[in-house]
C-alpha cells in the first residue's frame, strides 16, 4: 500500500496544523471543517478500516479521541462532539471530532475550508488549554 496523506503528514512530508502527537496517533485540525475545533486523530498504523487496527492499537487511538473531545468541549463549548469514523475520502484510519449543536452538523455537504492561518489560531487555542489543563 503507497503511502497515504496521513502517513505523508505522520512523516513530515506534508503540512498540516498537529494539535497532539505521541508513539500511537496523531491528531491534526480539518482543513474543511464543520466548526472550529474539528479535528482528526489518525493512528500512526497506516491500515484502511478502525476494525483492522490491533486491540492495542484501536484502545490508543479511542483513549486519545475521548481525551481530545473534553479539550475541545472545554475549548469551543458545544453542546455535543460529534464522532465520525468513515473513511472513504482517505484509506487510513481517522475519527473525526466534531464540535455540534445539532445533529446536521455532522453533515459533510457543511463543511467549509481553512487556511493555514486560521487552522494555526483554531489549533494554539486547543494547544494552550493542553498546556493548561492536560490531556
Amino acid at each position: 500500500m503507497k503511502d497515504s496523506i496521513f502517513t505523508k503528514i505522520i512523516n513530515r512530508e506534508l503540512p498540516a496544523e498537529i494539535i497532539y502527537e505521541d508513539e500511537q496517533n496523531i491528531a491534526i485540525l480539518s482543513i474543511n471543517p464543520h466548526h472550529n475545533g474539528h479535528s482528526l486523530v489518525i493512528s500512526k498504523v497506516q491500515v484502511d478500516e478502525f476494525q483492522d487496527l490491533s486491540e492495542q492499537d484501536f484502545l490508543s487511538t479511542m483513549s486519545l479521541v475521548r481525551k481530545l473531545a473534553k479539550v475541545i468541549k472545554r475549548v469551543f463549548k458545544p453542546a455535543r462532539i460529534g464522532l465520525v469514523i468513515e473513511g472513504f475520502a482517505v484509506p487510513h484510519v481517522h475519527i473525526h471530532l466534531i464540535p455540534i449543536n445539532q445533529p446536521s452538523d455532522l453533515d459533510h455537504t457543511n463543511a467549509g475550508s481553512a487556511t493555514m492561518e486560521q487552522l494555526s489560531v483554531v489549533g494554539q487555542k486547543i494547544r494552550d488549554d493542553i498546556a493548561r489543563n492536560g490531556l
